[in-house]
């Protein structure tokens, strides 16, 4: 049986053709299956073929929407899915075929760009890392901030003490983990005093691992002006990529230091305050703040 009659003989619903034939709903229709799927070939000429459509076209309209292409988002998905095997337990070999890569090679060769290290590295997260934290009260609830030697790598909020301490042991499981509220004083009280508005430019060191395109979305944001927003497609045009911001929006949703990193200040293109990780009222609080506080302006 060749290749093309075991994909005529594939369930209807393996080969999704949404109701919505728009090129969103195609793409979302697209990115489940690859979420589905991820030890499938997931080549462009097999996904198009799965799908009806065109390689050019399916190429082109999903790297307009996601600003990447899919065999880079199958290959972040796959990656996403070792990192879970890595830390749950699962020996190296067993989390990278997992994951859906057919050789440990090509692991090997991605992994200092999407791990930040090696795959036996990152299943040791943090072994012979120390981690010290300071849990405290802010203007919006309960502050937790992590840091190794080299900065700051976590913080979060808005949840108990006990909830904000196993989320921190969740991301980081073979670390030595202390809380140390002395040690990270100095940092903490300069978070504390931009959130109360006294301290509109905060520059402290981090030590966090993105990917490539993370990475370009997050440096975008820090240089957003104090008490200004952009729109999702204004970051997405301006790193270079004027399709992609859904994936902006996810890049947005995944930085590990909010506040530090202000995520807060995108919004959607029409003002609207959606999509942040502690919830759009403390985004919305966030934004009045900075509004309250930003420096006069040097116009006239």
């Amino acid at each position: 049986m060749t290749q093309a009659d075991k994909s005529r003989n594939t369930p209807v619903d393996a080969r999704a053709t949404p109701d919505d034939d728009s090129p969103d709903a195609r793409v979302r229709a697209i990115c489940a299956y690859i979420d589905a799927n991820l030890d499938a070939d997931l080549s462009l000429e097999a996904l198009a073929q799965r799908f009806y459509l065109s390689p050019y076209y399916l190429q082109r309209t999903f790297k307009r929407l996601m600003g990447i292409s899919p065999r880079q988002y199958a290959e972040a998905r796959r990656m996403a899915r070792l990192k879970d095997g890595l830390r749950t337990g699962q020996s190296v070999t067993q989390a990278i075929y997992a994951a859906g890569f057919n050789a440990s090679s090509r692991v090997y060769e991605r992994a200092d760009t999407h791990l930040g290290m090696t795959p036996t590295a990152y299943q040791q997260e943090g072994a012979a890392m120390t981690i010290v934290y300071s849990v405290v009260d802010c203007p919006l609830g309960r502050l937790l901030v992590a840091a190794t030697e080299r900065g700051i790598c976590r913080l979060d909020m808005r949840r108990s003490d006990e909830t904000l301490s196993q989320r921190l042991h969740v991301e980081f499981t073979q670390a030595h983990i202390v809380r140390d509220d002395e040690a990270l004083h100095e940092m903490v009280q300069q978070i504390l005093a931009h959130l109360e508005g006294w301290q509109p430019h905060l520059n402290l060191p981090l030590d966090i691992r993105v990917t490539a395109f993370q990475q370009r979305v997050l440096d975008e944001l820090r240089r957003i002006p104090y008490g200004e927003t952009r729109s999702y497609k204004q970051i997405a045009e301006a790193i270079g990529s004027p399709r992609a911001a859904r994936a902006v929006g996810n890049a947005c949703n995944r930085n590990p230091v909010p506040i530090v990193i202000p995520c807060h200040r995108v919004v959607h293109s029409d003002g609207s305050i959606t999509g942040y990780a502690f919830g759009p009222e403390v985004k919305k609080q966030l934004l009045d703040t900075e509004e309250a506080h930003k420096p006069p302006s040097e116009e006239g």
